[in-house]
């Protein structure tokens, strides 16, 4: 007998201990660890395991084991077996390290501490040493190393157990053989299959056809390994082919036919094609009814059974947007043809199985490769099927969000919202035309439960999320913003691809600098004769902030031939509108590189300067643009402007200061804090103004309360000139922000 350990993904260890008492055929003692299973075994049960596991990505030998407390205890571990009886010397090797510890932090010097033993050992008893093979390798040693215990392995499988062989194309997010026998598995139907052979499984959105080519394979026994031809037990030393070949012929005798209807449909011809000639190579082609069909035309003529399926769900959250209205259909479709089947989805996305509306019956975590992900289980039967008929129900607990919900959330709720977006589109069309607006507020949580606002910019659709209200339960407050994000396309006749949905949260630090996405995506709008680039999906902020668009323009008409700073200029729409009005020079600061091209990328937009004269390496530079002298800088803007202050350089006419709430990112020497800080703030941009100049300064911290004995103190006078500077589609939150127009007394 020997110790062995099978390995498998996570969340399908409880799952493969089973498997194993079914292969081996008793009760023996079993140790489950997260990922792993030991036991010991006999030689012809290490085969079977091979053979047979259908969840298993390797089985290996224990060759020894021990605790380790100095990196040299690992390498007496290993140059304490017996190599040379294991293998021959001519055979290539590779050592496979998994794990860390306080001791060992490094897979690669733990791997190479045991590759070093083992060819010391040989070289003792052999004269010779192995050649080490990255790439193919004859034979494979694994350690394993769990807090202080390391288990150094032969591998008797040889490339991982799921690769059966069958699956030379996949589609473009491929599910692993192991994960789809194990959601297989865990959705019912082998059970339901010993009862009633034929109980029919379907799998409408099949991609390469992988969960129904492994259901074929239970089906009729089909051991999931049969036809592999290469295994790491092959140049193993105590390999008995005789025995191997035996076992072979006994599992393919054991091979049996099957009445059990399998389904496989998929949208795309060609992913069809891809999974009939995987099907081909699996022996199971005649077993399984393909179909080239649109998973929400999905029907079949048969008595109630199993669909399980491995539906899109991307990872990234405009994946998320996309899919939604796929989900919401499917749902009303399963409800709708097929009553009474039992459904099993997996999905990285929770939020997408709850758009589906549906009572899960059971659910278990299981990763595909490296994504972590979820299997619902449900089933369709009649009291599912009439609860989830009415109207604001999609968990588990539905009936009590209900409850939760009563009297706020009536029948009718689902147009409350489109309702309110009609009105607010409507009232705004007139304005817009006039203006020449392209970039606006359409909504902004004007109904208390949909609370999150909605910006148009020319043909895209970005939605913010805000933190629901403490009285809204949150599965409540997810299903109404996935009701929104559902109804949203048909109000406004936008394209899917072209709707954002972005969370907003606290910003500190430079996070609003960090890219969200990487698509490169940039729209250009018009806002009063001016054009901007924008970015849809990369950043949680798009480049252009529209409720400071009046701002804008009533700074901008106040600098012709005039000498404009703007301060924390982000992608530098000020100052774009200052150059364009006629200033004489613009100075652009702000402390992200990203925004200071970005704001050059606006000035070449608007022909202000030629493309050929900006961009220097450190994003710092003069250009002598159309109308004037166009600075950037790059640079924190405290210290910067802190340094102009001290200096004996020229003053500016007029200052633009839009700084954030607060900050504590890595590039300034301090945090910033604008309650705290807003004094030394104009005390340092007084210095830098004129003595007729004009500095307007605004923020968004609600609770914001300007120090006006301070601001007199300082020899400033400030005029509250919020009111003046809302825009249109601001006005109904008149407390976007708070914006003063400040002169030397």
């Amino acid at each position: 007998m020997h110790d062995i350990i099978l390995i498998c993904a996570k969340g399908l260890d409880e799952l493969l201990l089973k498997e194993i008492h079914s292969i081996v055929g008793d009760e023996r003692p079993i140790k489950l660890s997260p990922g792993q299973c030991s036991l010991r075994a006999s030689l012809a049960e290490i085969y079977a395991l091979n053979l047979h596991s259908r969840l298993a990505n390797r089985v290996l030998l224990v060759l020894n084991s021990g605790q380790i407390k100095t990196a040299e205890d690992m390498y007496e571990l290993a140059y304490a077996i017996q190599w040379h009886a294991l293998f021959d010397v001519s055979r290539s090797i590779a050592v496979r390290f998994n794990g860390t510890n306080r001791l060992i932090r490094n897979t690669q010097f733990g791997a190479l501490k045991i590759k070093d033993a083992i060819v010391d050992r040989f070289v003792k008893q052999c004269g010779q040493r192995p050649d080490v093979a990255r790439q193919a390798p004859d034979m494979q040693i694994y350690a394993r190393l769990r807090r202080d215990k390391l288990d150094i392995c032969l591998d008797t499988s040889g490339a991982s157990l799921h690769q059966r062989g069958y699956r030379i194309e996949t589609g473009d997010a491929p599910l692993k053989e192991q994960v789809a026998a194990a959601i297989l598995m865990r959705s019912g139907w082998l059970d339901a299959l010993e009862q009633t052979p034929e109980t029919a499984l379907l799998d409408p959105m099949c991609g390469a056809g992988t969960i129904a080519i492994e259901a074929a394979m239970m089906a009729t026994k089909r051991p999931p390994n049969l036809f592999r031809e290469e295994w790491g037990f092959e140049h193993y030393l105590g390999h008995n082919e005789a025995l191997w070949q035996s076992l072979r012929k006994s599992a393919f005798a054991a091979i049996r036919e099957t009445t059990a209807p399998i389904y496989a449909y998929d949208i795309s011809t060609k992913v069809i094609d891809i999974a009939i000639e995987n099907a081909k190579r699996a022996g199971v082609e005649g077993i399984i009814q393909f179909k080239q069909c649109d998973v929400l035309d999905a029907k079949v003529d048969c008595p109630p059974g199993y669909i399980v399926s491995n539906p899109p769900y991307g990872e990234r959250l405009g994946d998320y947007v996309s899919l939604l209205p796929l989900y919401d259909s499917l749902g009303r479709h399963l409800k709708t043809h097929f009553a009474h089947w039992h459904v099993s989805l997996l999905s990285s996305d929770e939020q997408l199985l709850k758009a589906l509306k549906l009572r899960f019956d059971k659910k278990y975590a299981i990763n595909n490769g490296k994504l972590d992900c979820v299997l619902m289980n449900y089933i369709l039967n009649d009291k599912n099927l009439e609860q989830f008929d009415k109207p604001g129900v999609g968990a588990k607990d539905a009936s009590s969000m209900a409850n939760d919900d009563e009297g706020q959330h009536p029948a009718d709720a689902n147009d409350e919202f489109s309702n309110r977006l009609k009105k607010n589109k409507k009232r705004l069309e007139k304005w817009l035309k006039r203006e020449n607006i392209q970039a606006y507020r359409l909504y902004d949580a004007d109904l208390p439960h949909y609370n999150f606002a909605i910006d148009i910019y020319d043909d895209w659709v970005i939605m913010q999320e805000y933190a629901p209200p403490k009285s809204l339960p949150e599965k409540v407050a997810q299903e109404r913003l996935q009701k929104a994000l559902l109804r949203l396309p048909k109000v406004l006749q936008c394209d899917t691809k072209k709707l954002v949905l972005k969370t907003r949260q606290r910003q500190s630090g430079n996070s609003q600098y960090q890219k969200r996405d990487n698509s490169g995506k940039r729209v250009v709008v018009e806002e009063y004769g001016a054009k901007f680039y924008i970015n849809p999906s990369d950043y949680l902020d798009v480049g252009l902030f529209l409720d400071h668009r009046t701002t804008r323009q009533m700074f901008a008409k106040r600098v012709h031939k005039k000498h404009v700073l703007n301060l924390f200029a982000y992608t530098g729409s000020v100052s774009v509108h200052a150059a364009l009005h006629g200033a004489a020079s613009v100075t652009s600061v702000d402390m992200s590189k990203t925004y200071v091209n970005w704001a050059k990328d606006n000035f070449i937009l608007n022909g202000l300067i030629a493309k050929s004269n900006a961009y220097n390496k450190n994003a710092s530079e003069q250009i002598q643009g159309k109308h004037g002298l166009y600075v950037f800088e790059q640079a924190d803007c405290l210290k910067w402007l802190a340094n102009r202050a001290n200096s004996a350089l020229p003053k500016y006419d007029a200052i633009f200061i839009d700084p954030p709430s607060f900050s504590n990112s890595k590039r300034m020497d301090d945090t910033w804090d604008v309650q705290r800080d807003h004094l030394s703030l104009l005390e340092n941009a007084a210095k830098c103004l004129n003595h007729k100049g004009v500095l307007f300064f605004s923020n968004n911290l609600r609770k914001f309360k300007l120090d006006e004995e301070g601001v007199k103190a300082l020899g400033l006078q400030a005029k509250n000139i919020s009111q003046n500077t809302l825009p249109e589609d601001f006005k109904r939150n008149p407390k976007i922000h708070q914006c003063w127009e400040i002169h030397k007394i």
